[in-house]
């Protein structure tokens, strides 16, 4: 078991978040966690990460409770939110320093970062003189900087053009051969491109999980499975 909840509910004021929401995810693989806006994927994702907490019910990572023993947590989660809070006035490395000392980790975890991730020859920029598709690159370096078992991230290609959007679905599948990988998208082809399996969700709750050998890795049989189990 690398992430596992049991029914667990949150509301904002008379607004259901999430509604008994109950899955169990095994190591080393890369779960799409596919919805509409709205659908609860960032809230389920900040309560694994222990930012927030459940109303009910029960998260853990790795057997740690995400909110009872969220330190813990965070020391072997990292988290990429769909904001991708980076200092852009920081220099990349200076940022990724800065990220390491945090969690108390070694800097020879930058250099590994850098070289794995691309960043080499941007590593003297400030982030602000950064591409979007360099900057989801830091926000994955910093999220890996202190080699976590399992990476949440957050709708990681928003806002990418197509050539991104290739280069950072081909780093997130290298990153989740050794990995347990979480990420929420909207985009049919994005799960069938980097996904072993899927889980739909719809108004807070899951109405489906699957394999994605189940849609014959036909995208338009996945995209037909989602809009009949969302509609």
């Amino acid at each position: 078991m690398a992430i596992f909840t049991q029914k667990i509910s949150k509301n904002y004021g008379g607004q259901v978040a999430l509604d008994n929401v109950s899955i169990d995810l095994k190591k080393g693989r890369i779960i799409g966690l596919l919805g509409p806006n709205g659908a609860g994927k960032s809230t389920l994702m900040k309560i694994l990460t222990g930012y927030i907490p459940a109303d009910s019910g029960q998260a853990k990572i790795s057997n740690f409770d995400c909110y009872k023993q969220s330190l813990e947590v965070k020391k072997i989660v990292g988290y990429l939110p769909e904001n991708n809070p980076l200092y852009n006035e920081m220099y990349v490395i200076e940022f990724l320093k800065f990220v390491a000392d945090l969690y108390k980790t070694s800097h020879d975890q930058i250099e590994k970062r850098l070289k794995q991730l691309g960043l080499i020859e941007e590593s003297h920029k400030k982030i602000k003189q950064l591409s979007k598709g360099f900057k989801q690159r830091v926000g994955l370096a910093s999220a890996l900087i202190h080699d976590p078992d399992v990476l949440i991230l957050d709708e990681p290609t928003t806002g990418l053009d197509p050539n991104q959007l290739v280069e950072i679905r081909k780093l997130i599948r290298e990153i989740g051969k050794d990995k347990t990988v979480l990420l929420s998208t909207h985009i049919m082809q994005e799960a069938e491109a980097i996904c072993d399996e899927v889980i739909f969700i719809k108004k807070g709750k899951i109405v489906r999980q699957a394999a994605i050998e189940e849609f014959d890795g036909k995208t338009g049989k996945l995209e037909e499975a989602f809009q009949k189990a969302t509609k």
